[in-house]
C-alpha cells in the first residue's frame, strides 16, 4: 500500500500543498493538489462503510463508517479516496457536500456527516391541521439536516 504523502506546507482547509521558490519535483506538489480537488470538487462517495470493498476500482471515493476496520482504521468520518494500490484519506472540514450514490441523496459534514431521511407522509386521521404541522416540521428538520436552512 503507497504511503500517504505529507507535506511541510499545506493549503489550511484540505491540505493541498504548497510550492516554493525554487522547488525540485514541482509535478509532484501540483498532481497531488489537483488530484485532491478533483476528488473533493463536486464529490460523489459510493457509500459509507467500515472497511475497504474486496474489489475497490482506481479513484472510487467512500465515507468511512464508525468502527472501521482493516486499512480504513482510525480513519473514521474521512472520505477515502481509491489511489493505485493504496487509499488516501481526506478529514471533512465543517461544511463538505457529498453526494452519497448508494442513497441517490446529499451529506453535509458539520461535526459529523449528516442524512435527511424522509418525512412521513400524513394520512387519513380527523385533524388535518395537526397531521399538516407534523410533515411540516418533518420536512423543516430535514432541509436542516441538509444544511438547507439553518438551526435554530
Amino acid at each position: 500500500m503507497p504511503e500517504q504523502l505529507n507535506f511541510a506546507d499545506a493549503s489550511p482547509r484540505f491540505a493541498l500543498p504548497l510550492l516554493h521558490a525554487g522547488q525540485a519535483q514541482k509535478e509532484i506538489f501540483v498532481n497531488e493538489a489537483l488530484m485532491l480537488s478533483d476528488a473533493l470538487m463536486h464529490c460523489l462517495v459510493l457509500g459509507e462503510a467500515d472497511a475497504p470493498p474486496e474489489n475497490p476500482v482506481e479513484n472510487d471515493a467512500w465515507i468511512v463508517a464508525q468502527d472501521a476496520i482493516g486499512a480504513w482504521a482510525g480513519q473514521e468520518d474521512s472520505v477515502a479516496l481509491r489511489r493505485g494500490a493504496g487509499w488516501a484519506f481526506v478529514t471533512p472540514r465543517d461544511g463538505l457536500r457529498v453526494f452519497d450514490a448508494s442513497r441517490g441523496a446529499e451529506m453535509l459534514f458539520f461535526g459529523f456527516w449528516r442524512k435527511a431521511s424522509l418525512p412521513v407522509e400524513p394520512l387519513g386521521g380527523t385533524s388535518v391541521d395537526g397531521e399538516a404541522r407534523t410533515a411540516i416540521s418533518d420536512l423543516v428538520s430535514a432541509l436542516q439536516a441538509l444544511g438547507i436552512l439553518p438551526s435554530d
